[in-house]
């Protein structure tokens, strides 16, 4: 004798909105992760503001930097003149297409800066960028200003 449930008997669905609504979650908490964890690779300066200062990728690129009292620093290592024109020849060497950011603190001499740029392009980079604080960031939270 075969016994029937009372429960009726359905086949089962695979819902996709629950699953899409998941995997914008996970996309979205990744993207926050990823932007959170931006690496910094120069050193602290009291940058200058600019109105039309614009975000660019950090990604494979070197920092040079000149504090206010002429001491140059690469990627975070304070270095002298010929140390930090050796780095920067070797560094062209293996990649000549490198970008440069450059950070110099707002109080630092022009010619320190004007000194830094004439290394850079006698070592043979000409993709350089000066690095400064946004108008349009000042006062937004975690934008260091």
């Amino acid at each position: 004798m075969r016994v029937t449930s009372p429960i009726p008997h359905r086949r089962a669905r695979i819902e996709i909105i629950p699953l899409i609504d998941i995997m914008f979650f996970l996309l979205a908490s990744f993207m926050m992760v990823s932007l959170s964890q931006v690496h910094m690779k120069g050193i602290k300066v009291n940058l200058p503001t600019g109105s039309s200062g614009e975000t660019q990728s950090k990604r494979d690129y070197i920092s040079v930097s000149v504090d206010k009292d002429g001491h140059y620093f690469f990627d975070k290592d304070e270095v002298t003149e010929t140390d930090l024109q050796a780095r920067l020849l070797k560094v062209h060497q293996s990649d000549p297409e490198a970008k440069v950011f450059v950070r110099g603190d707002r109080d630092t001499v022009h010619g320190n800066v004007v000194h830094l740029l004439d290394m850079l392009r006698s070592a043979g980079f000409y993709k350089i960028s000066f690095e400064i604080k946004s108008e349009a960031l000042r006062g937004v939270p975690g934008s260091g200003t």
